[in-house]
């Protein structure tokens, strides 16, 4: 059921959501890297070698071109989900029906459907298309619907943030887990002992992964419950392939951020679903993958830790390209490891650690863009900028999986191969494949970067600084405003003591190039609304908000100076754009010890950023004193300028 306003969710709701990442990504796994796996090692089998490869061949083409035919149809799955209206809610139907029948279509997938192909190849190849567009058309509805279901569990920022970190370590350990168990598992439900398994082993394999996910999907269902509030009856924007395209047309650092990531991600994609090949096919050792990939686990942990500390210490550029040469360097001694377990161990944690990093730095620059590109264009594309990064995940993914069945083609890895059938020529052109042309993707994605993407740290302050001195100014002109000669107090957001705008130490506020207004030294951390309003700008700084009320009053609450290079640390928002405040309601909680840590000056700001639509603004509290949230503080007369 749906429930009304709740803030604190239970523990059994935060970690049957955990449960359902782990679920989520467990499935992903299995789809994106041992399907492709089980049809090209097992699933042809006539006898006739040619005949096999053929179909492999056609098999992985239709699952490139399916996942790609998929990208166009997400828009259309995420307005479904978004219209739909049900008394369990907008998600958890969509997480439970696409969660089941994905599950139970992939677990036929892993199947030869009754040796259909070996009495009609083209009656199998129609089945299996119909089958897997079906397959990945409901897991998407699932995939959507989970992830986006996130805001609708509760509206409390802090337990969203709590509850995101539940998930990720679910995610983290269920896409982990399939690498771990997937040779063990295929190996000992076999019933041929080989160092590829069988087709039951696969099967027996695949039930796991899919009964785990069938299992979560109906846990996420039956034990969360979402919530209704303001924030959820806000129209949400669809966003399309083509507006993403329109998007990256106008925004040139979301474009060159894109295509660095696009060659990157392609790159990595092909050797992560090889690397199974690999220790199966190169060295014979299939069980050792499931070493690597709990080192890989543990290493994409610590990996995400690290992070806070190299940003730091170094540029986006310095450390994109530092962690993408260090990948280079895992590559290249991987090409020359051989079968040296530890060699191949040391090289495959050496191209695996750093890519948590790499995907957080990628994720902060197309979230940045978001402001360069308000700059500059005069509006927000939020959630176009923020579709582009699972655009191209989807996108690498897809090019991999037709890659990888071309790739075991040309090497000899299909049905019935074992390592030592692999021949010196099968070799050298699987690490061709593998490695070289990763490579290349790689060091193209590394010139990409260092010479078209600009936004640091810095320039991202600057452009947010810039955005603060115009936001609201314009907002009279499009804006119906009631043109009256009242009187309107304005309270001041939050307790503190009283101070005049002009002696704050910030030219662009004290010269009034932002607006009149007035300052508080606060003495807490809450930022209440002064009125009823509705919320027109959040900064993804979490350090100020812009409403706008009925009488058409743009006001920034701007908390602190210089707050803008914290990147939101110590700020917690608790409204998104859109949404409808109450006089009082809290806004932004901050850690004041963290402004002031940072040697920055933790002053709130509050500006009437269209003051030239307003008449007689007034400070009518006395700079000096202690004043409470709530109290009026400045007065206006509400008469826009002709």
């Amino acid at each position: 059921m749906v429930t009304e306003g709740k803030t604190k969710m239970t523990m059994r709701e935060r970690l049957a959501y955990s449960f359902g990442a782990f679920g989520n990504d467990s499935f992903y796994g299995l789809l994106c890297g041992y399907l492709i796996m089980f049809i090209t090692s097992h699933l042809f089998d006539t006898g006739n070698k040619a005949l096999d490869n053929k179909m492999i061949s056609i098999v992985t083409l239709i699952i490139m071109l399916l996942r790609f035919v998929e990208l166009f149809i997400d828009p259309f799955i995420g307005n479904a989900i978004d219209r739909t209206k049900t008394r369990w809610g907008h998600f958890r139907p969509w997480v439970v029906i696409g969660g089941t029948v994905s599950a139970i279509i992939l677990l036929i997938l892993f199947t030869n459907m009754g040796g259909l192909y070996k009495k009609n190849a083209i009656a199998y190849l129609v089945v299996f298309g119909i089958l897997y567009i079906t397959m990945d058309i409901f897991y998407s509805f699932k995939d959507v619907g989970f992830w986006s279901m996130l805001p609708s569990l509760t509206t409390d920022s802090r337990e969203r943030e709590k509850t995101a970190t539940f998930a990720r370590v679910g995610s983290t350990i269920g896409g982990g887990m399939v690498g771990i168990i997937v040779m063990p598992a295929v190996i000992y439900f076999s019933a041929t002992k080989t160092s590829t398994g069988d087709d039951r082993g696969w099967f027996m394999f695949a039930l796991i992964i899919c009964s785990l996910a069938l299992l979560s999907a109906w846990g996420v269902g039956i034990f969360t419950r979402e919530v209704n509030s303001d924030i959820r009856k806000n129209k949400k924007d669809t966003v399309g392939v083509v507006g993403i395209f329109k998007a990256l047309s106008g925004n040139d650092q979301l474009m060159w951020v894109a295509c660095a990531y696009l060659f990157y991600c392609v790159g990595i994609n092909i050797i992560n679903s090889l690397e199974v090949y690999y220790f199966t096919y190169i060295m014979g050792a299939p069980k050792a993958f499931s070493i690597f990939s709990t080192i890989n686990v543990f290493l994409g942990i610590i990996g995400t830790s690290l992070f806070p500390f190299f940003s730091k210490h170094l540029s986006r550029k310095a450390l994109f390209s530092s962690l993408l040469i260090f990948m280079l360097c895992g590559i290249a001694l991987f090409s020359v490891a051989g079968d040296n377990l530890a060699l191949v161990l040391i090289a495959a944690s050496m191209f695996g650690f750093p890519q948590p990093m790499v995907f957080l730095i990628v994720l902060m620059v197309i979230t940045d863009s978001v402001e360069y590109g308000q700059l500059k264009l005069g509006h927000r594309d939020e959630s176009l900028a923020l579709s582009v990064r699972p655009l191209i995940d989807k996108f690498g993914g897809a090019v991999a999986n037709g890659v990888v069945g071309q790739v075991a083609i040309i090497a000899g890895m299909t049905t019935g191969a074992t390592a030592s059938t692999i021949t010196a020529t099968g070799r050298n052109n699987f690490k061709l494949l593998m490695f070289a042309v990763p490579a290349v993707l790689l060091v193209i994605a590394i010139c990409i970067f260092a010479k078209k993407v600009i936004l640091s740290e810095q320039k991202h302050a600057e452009i947010v600084a810039e955005l603060e001195k115009t936001w609201g100014k314009n907002l009279g002109k499009e804006d119906d405003l009631n043109v009256t000669t009242e009187t309107v107090n304005i309270p001041t957001p939050i307790t503190g003591e009283l101070i005049k705008l002009s002696d704050v130490n910030d030219d662009t506020f004290s010269t009034g190039a932002a607006g009149q207004g007035f300052a508080i030294k606060p003495q807490d951390g809450r930022v209440l609304a002064p009125f009823d309003a509705t919320v027109r700008q959040v900064f993804t700084t979490r350090h100020a908000v812009g409403l706008v009320n009925d009488e058409g009053i743009a006001l920034l609450i701007h908390v602190g100076i210089g707050t803008v290079k914290l990147k939101g640390t110590g700020f917690v928002s608790y409204v998104e754009q859109g949404q409808r405040v109450k006089k009082g309601q809290e806004l932004i909680e901050f850690w004041d010890p963290t402004i002031k840590k940072a040697g920055l000056d933790d002053t709130v700001i509050v500006t009437v950023t269209n003051s030239d639509k307003f008449d007689d603004i007034t400070l009518t509290g006395q700079p000096g004193t202690n004043v409470k949230a709530g109290e009026n503080v400045l007065s206006l007369q509400v008469e826009l300028k002709k």
